[in-house]
């Protein structure tokens, strides 16, 4: 998985995403934009958040547990989400 997203604008780590996705909120929550510009706000954080997702998604495929066998020895396991 790449921490980094592509967006057309530049590229994205998840946590400026998620920083922007925090700014948005805050703005959108302050109702001082007109429609127009609330309505691009809504659809670029829409966007920050699929993407996002997506990026949670595969570093959760790629997230092993190491176990011991019958004998001790260490062997990864994946990662179903249940501990």
């Amino acid at each position: 998985m790449s921490d980094v997203v592509d967006e057309g604008v530049g590229a994205l780590t998840f946590e400026q995403g998620a920083a922007r996705i925090e700014e948005i909120v805050r703005l959108l929550e302050r109702g001082d934009a007109p429609l127009e510009k609330s309505l691009a706000l809504f659809e670029e954080g829409a966007g920050l958040i699929k993407l996002c997702s997506k990026m949670l998604d595969e570093a959760e495929q790629k997230i092993v547990i190491l176990q011991k066998d019958a004998n001790g020895e260490p062997v990864e396991e994946p990662f179903d989400g249940d501990l």
